[in-house]
């Protein structure tokens, strides 16, 4: 192509680019429709969108409908807020009161469930409770412990273990032996006579024994209470007491002997005490001090305690409900 033509086409599109450009009539022209079911050729002509107004800038409107759907979301969710804190509050309301009300017993409260069974932290304490129940009944108790406090052993008619729980009256009855030894050992008609038994439960002695026995044995020198010759007895059920008392004539026998254990506790050591235990005597002549460990009454404790209660026996010269009687 002749090079001049082409400079001189391009300077003419470059004018016509920078020229002003016209306005665009934006008005539309009429339609005329043709009616041709008359048989008269008759035509109407409609008008094109005059008097419409256009957006001057081009820009789209919105409605209000994602404003307002917005409001109800966060109004919703301000709802659900609401009610999770409730019900946060009030879970805390409650667990707070649990935890008061476990505070205050051993017992299994609040343990709750996996489903239809225990938790399994709730089963393997409760597998090891039964545990130590077990054991505390057919456990030896510490002789040591026996031997550095001083006291000599006997035994009850019982022979094994087994008859021990099975025959609680061969419990309640010394040995010829025991009898011979306790007349040849002890003192005869002492005004305290202690004794101490494993009973069914031996942990109830190795944890218990020693605190008590010398608290005891303390309160009752501070009181000025004359005290028998101490000695303990194995396999001994509660009533093995009133078989001492024929044999060495106390005015109050006091028997420290382990408890039947339990889930909660299996070294719960009792003392028991009576005013003139004879054969014949019955249960509401003694009196029981009961629940001795370190989760219950402080065996220390236990053992000052009972020797205040001594004295009132001897006082009263009554033990049980005829001491309560005799009290008013």
């Amino acid at each position: 192509m002749d090079k001049q033509l082409v400079e001189q086409v391009t300077r003419m599109v470059v004018e016509k680019l920078n020229s002003p450009q016209p306005k665009q009539d934006l008005n539309y022209s009429s339609v005329k429709l043709w009616d041709h079911t008359s048989s008269k050729g008759k035509v109407t002509e409609i008008s094109s969108n005059e008097g419409e107004e256009s957006s001057p800038t081009g820009m789209a409107s919105f409605s209000s409908y994602k404003a307002s759907s917005t409001s109800n979301k966060n109004a919703k969710v301000n709802e659900e807020n609401e009610f999770i804190r409730n019900k946060y509050s009030a879970h805390t309301e409650k667990e707070e009161e649990l935890n008061n009300l476990k505070s205050k017993t051993p017992a299994r409260i609040g343990v709750g469930r996996a489903g239809v069974r225990p938790r399994t932290t709730t089963w393997l304490d409760f597998r090891y409770d039964h545990a130590a129940a077990v054991d505390a009944v057919f456990g030896q108790v510490d002789q040591s412990l026996i031997d550095n406090l001083g006291l000599f052993t006997v035994n009850t008619k019982v022979t094994d273990q087994e008859t021990y729980i099975r025959r609680p009256d061969y419990g309640r009855k010394l040995s010829d032996e025991a009898i011979k030894l306790i007349k040849e050992k002890c003192k005869f008609q002492p005004t305290v006579q202690i004794i101490a038994s494993d009973g069914l439960s031996s942990s109830a002695i190795n944890e218990n024994l020693e605190d008590v026995y010398l608290a005891l044995q303390q309160s009752l020198k501070s009181l000025g209470i004359d005290v028998g010759t101490p000695f303990y007895i194995e396999k001994g059920r509660v009533a093995v007491m009133d078989d001492v008392g024929e044999y060495l004539q106390p005015e109050v026998a006091v028997l420290l002997v382990g408890e039947r254990p339990g889930l909660v506790s299996a070294d719960s050591l009792s003392a028991y005490l009576c005013y003139k235990p004879r054969h014949g005597t019955i249960e509401s002549q003694r009196q029981v001090v009961s629940n001795i460990h370190n989760g219950g009454i402080p065996p220390v404790e236990a053992g000052a305690y009972l020797g205040g209660v001594i004295e009132k026996i001897l006082e009263y010269q009554a033990s049980g409900v005829e001491l309560v009687k005799k009290e008013g």
